[in-house]
């Protein structure tokens, strides 16, 4: 019988788009966030396996969830998981969550509308943030913007993807609406280049969520954590500018992700920004030195 371990696809933590418990995050957070990207690597792993079925992807992720809540202990990163969310007294709310989305990549290849993909991204994305948020013990008051970004992140993600979705899983994210009104379908995906009804429907995806990425840009500025809220200000300005880039071009044929130089830059351009911003937003009363990241 297969264990996750045998659908593991090798990428780890470096190979995703968005930075994931960088050195900005203090030490003492990066162990437990990382056993939340390894549990959340290997459901994704195990949903995205080509040759897998999916009654066997299925049982792995429900070994996967009695694991994360004490109920087996037959899948290892699950059970790392566990304890260092036990060692900080951290619910297992936000994993469960994740394996809801997992299950629905196995189950579930289109989506509707809008609502129904910001409906995925509720167990697909939110929980990554509001699962990070809480790792740092920051308020619930900054799920919203959180929520926003991570919901745009990922639709960033699926837009790069869209034609290998396709391709390899039959999966499209691209909400099958916003494709009826362009008058194509989901095998407009297959092509090597994307048609112009195809590049105008995901700019129209872009477009909105660039809505998104609005609602979360203030984000860093509700993270009392000065290095959580300087890595989020990088992703927001990695986000930003990868978005800018799907509105006018072909992920089919052209590069839409960031190459290593220019993701570099970007984050530099945010980190100048950001202790700008930090140094100037409130002067010290006279008479006091107020304390700088």
């Amino acid at each position: 019988m297969t264990n996750a371990g045998e659908l593991r696809s090798g990428k780890g933590h470096r190979d995703e788009n968005f930075p994931v418990a960088s050195r900005l995050i203090h030490p003492r957070h990066r162990d437990v966030i990382l056993a939340f990207y390894r549990f959340a690597r290997t459901a994704d792993d195990i949903a995205d396996h080509a040759t897998a079925g999916a009654d066997e992807k299925l049982r792995l992720l429900e070994e996967m969830r009695c694991t994360v809540l004490g109920e087996a202990d037959a899948e290892p990163t699950a059970a790392t998981l566990r304890a260092v969310m036990a060692a900080r007294n951290l619910s297992p709310q936000h994993a469960v969550d994740l394996l809801i989305a997992f299950s629905r990549d196995v189950t579930k290849l289109r989506y509707r509308d809008w609502d129904d993909l910001m409906d995925y991204c509720r167990y697909s994305a939110m929980p990554v943030g509001r699962f990070v948020l809480d790792v740092h013990g920051e308020t619930r008051g900054a799920w919203p913007a959180s929520d926003a970004l991570c919901s745009a992140l990922q639709v960033i993600n699926h837009l790069q993807d869209c034609g290998k979705d396709y391709r390899n899983l039959d999966r499209v994210y691209i909400p099958v609406d916003t494709l009826a009104a362009s008058g194509i379908g989901p095998e407009a995906l297959g092509e090597a280049r994307a048609s112009p009804a195809l590049r105008g429907t995901i700019a129209d995806v872009a477009k909105r969520n660039a809505i998104l990425l609005g609602r979360a840009k203030p984000f860093a500025g509700q993270i009392r954590d000065w290095r959580l809220a300087l890595e989020v200000g990088v992703i927001q300005r990695l986000a930003e500018d990868l978005n800018r880039r799907l509105l006018g071009r072909d992920p089919l044929s052209e590069r839409v992700h960031h190459r290593k130089s220019e993701a570099v830059g970007l984050a530099l351009f945010a980190a100048v920004q950001f202790f700008g911003q930090r140094l100037w937003r409130k002067p010290a009363r006279p008479g006091i030195v107020e304390e700088r990241p």
